[in-house]
């Protein structure tokens, strides 16, 4: 399997002077070390508003710096969000970065995940769906040379050649976020690239690559003309140190993650508190202190531990077929020392026997999309929750 790199660009209070310069020059220099370490892709998200959270609003400025200080790893929009930006300026942007990169985007794509980044773009909460695939069928043809037009529900495009083209033809290689397990299987159908988050177990993984794969196989439903990308990852949790105890205490960050996350995810369609009014930090500080055994199951989980107990459980993982697995390990507060040995340790003697294993998972994938390997059609009923037992659980009102 392959390996990425993902970035929210995470900045829990207190905010000091220069904080947020720090903290995009140290995501830029792990990058580039990344680069050097043989990491396949770069993982950066577009998020607006989420305080602490993310402070990613426009990932296509990040990539391009990072295209500068780079020469080999893949820059990926995981992802651009297609509910708040007209579909001429997503294709400008992502042909302008991918000539600047000489050729290594990877267009992810999205909706946003709740109203406080959907409002105020004047994007409703339960038509971002519908808005998503007319955004996909209009951006596509502008990456095509000469002029097109584009009339649809939501986008209605005159006559115009969008440039400049990207450098790689048709277009940079296509995915979309599958925030929820059950988007995974639409994404098949639809024949992009799946980016989800980690599986609770490699019967999980399994069972839903096998419903991707069908999906692709047997029921493609493509929303306009377009290449194909036929690849599922998923975004693990993160932080590899000599031992598993160091390794923990080192990734505090990642339940920090977890918090924020279900703090902003839990509740889609209710408005945040206003801005300023509550300190994420502090109350995962509050939360930590009151739930001790929950703070180390939620460390227990991912990617978290020495690299022979990473290698354990990404063996169990690469039997389910995983095309790439896309570590955390920028979140919370971990350090930057701590990340930059962390990618680096699992460069050294985790990564390089995954690495070995990719021509032979090539040569099934391509069996399976020939017909020549027929998979199972397994039910995906019992594997259905994204979170799990192990995660930051929140009760309603904490959130509130």
């Amino acid at each position: 399997m392959k390996f990425g790199i993902f970035y929210e660009l995470q900045l829990p209070r207190p905010w000091a002077e220069g904080g947020e310069l720090e903290l995009y020059h140290n995501a830029l220099d792990q990058l580039e070390l990344a680069d050097r370490l043989g990491y396949d892709y770069a993982w950066e998200v577009e998020h607006h508003f989420l305080e602490e959270y993310s402070h990613s609003p426009a990932p296509e400025v990040f990539l391009a710096a990072a295209s500068q200080r780079t020469r080999q790893i893949r820059l990926a929009h995981g992802i651009m969000q297609l509910t708040t930006v007209h579909p001429a300026r997503v294709a400008e942007r992502i042909a302008a970065l991918d000539l600047v990169s000489r050729g290594r985007v990877e267009f992810g794509m999205g909706e946003s995940a709740s109203v406080t980044e959907l409002e105020p773009f004047g994007c409703n909460y339960e038509e971002k769906r519908a808005v998503w695939e007319d955004a996909v069928r209009a951006v596509i043809p502008m990456f095509r040379d000469g002029g097109c037009e584009y009339h649809g529900k939501y986008f209605d495009f005159p006559l115009r050649n969008v440039v400049p083209k990207p450098l790689q033809k048709p277009h940079p290689p296509l995915w979309v976020a599958c925030s929820q397990l059950d988007t995974i299987e639409m994404a098949g159908c639809r024949g992009i690239g799946a980016l989800a988050f980690q599986f609770l177990s490699a019967d999980a993984a399994f069972a839903w690559v096998h419903a991707y794969y069908n999906a692709y196989t047997k029921r493609l439903d493509k929303l306009t003309d377009y290449v194909t990308n036929p690849n599922i990852a998923i975004v693990s949790y993160f932080m590899c140190a000599e031992t598993d105890a160091e390794a923990r205490r080192r990734a505090d960050g990642v339940p920090f993650f977890q918090f924020a996350l279900r703090f902003y995810g839990q509740s889609a369609m209710r408005e945040r508190p206003k801005p300023g009014t509550v300190n994420l930090w502090d109350e995962y500080e509050k939360w930590k202190r009151a739930n001790p055994e929950a703070l180390a199951r939620a460390l227990s989980g991912g990617l978290i531990g020495s690299p022979e107990t990473l290698r354990r459980k990404l063996r169990r993982f690469e039997t389910s077929h995983i095309d790439q697995v896309i570590l955390l390990n920028q979140a919370g507060k971990n350090t930057h020392a701590d990340i930059c040995e962390s990618l680096e340790l699992f460069a050294r003697e985790v990564m390089p026997e995954f690495h070995a294993n990719i021509p032979a998972h090539d040569a099934w994938k391509r069996q399976v999309l020939a017909g020549n390997i027929t998979l199972e059609e397994l039910d995906t009923q019992p594997f259905r929750d994204r979170y799990g037992p192990n995660s930051v659980q929140l009760p309603p009102q904490a959130a509130e």
